[in-house]
């Protein structure tokens, strides 16, 4: 199911639920996507997009969370942190640290990447094999750490 068809179903089900917040954040996605059809693409968009899609809006919701909470203000952190996780939803099962470790160590092997100078060749194999499942920070953070920059 596509995810468009996805986010139809659960305004839907936020609807008959009641639940203002979950169909407030899943209408902003809604508008993501027909943001994305009246651009003039003329196609549907492709799985790699919708992952793109759904990871700028948790960055805003992330970001957000982080201003408000330095602001100190509690009640509206609250309501980005609730949806930022309705977000996640949506998204790929986020690795943990060490699984996404694991991967980047695999992915140093097969390329020979053993000292910062196979930075730019790792990199972007890290970011292509672990798009939508890690954070590019955490991703970066870890390639450094594999190589022994820092």
């Amino acid at each position: 199911m596509s995810l468009k068809e996805t986010i139809n179903e659960e305004m839907k089900a936020a609807m008959k639920s009641g639940n203002k917040l979950r169909l407030e954040t899943v209408r902003s996605i809604r508008a993501l996507i027909l943001d994305f059809e009246k651009s003039g693409a003329a196609r549907e968009m492709t799985p790699d997009e919708e992952i793109q899609l759904l990871n700028t809006a948790v960055k805003k919701r992330k970001e957000a969370l982080e201003l408000f909470k330095a602001n100190n203000r509690p009640e509206l952190a609250e309501k980005e942190a609730l949806e930022y996780a309705i977000l996640m939803e949506f998204l790929p099962k986020q690795l943990t640290e060490e699984e996404a470790l694991a991967e980047v160590k695999i992915l140093a092997q097969e390329l020979g990447a053993t000292g910062k100078e196979h930075f730019s060749k790792l990199m972007p194999a890290a970011m292509k094999a672990l798009k939508g499942k890690a954070d590019g920070k955490i991703v970066r953070s870890l390639v450094e750490k594999l190589l022994g920059i820092n």
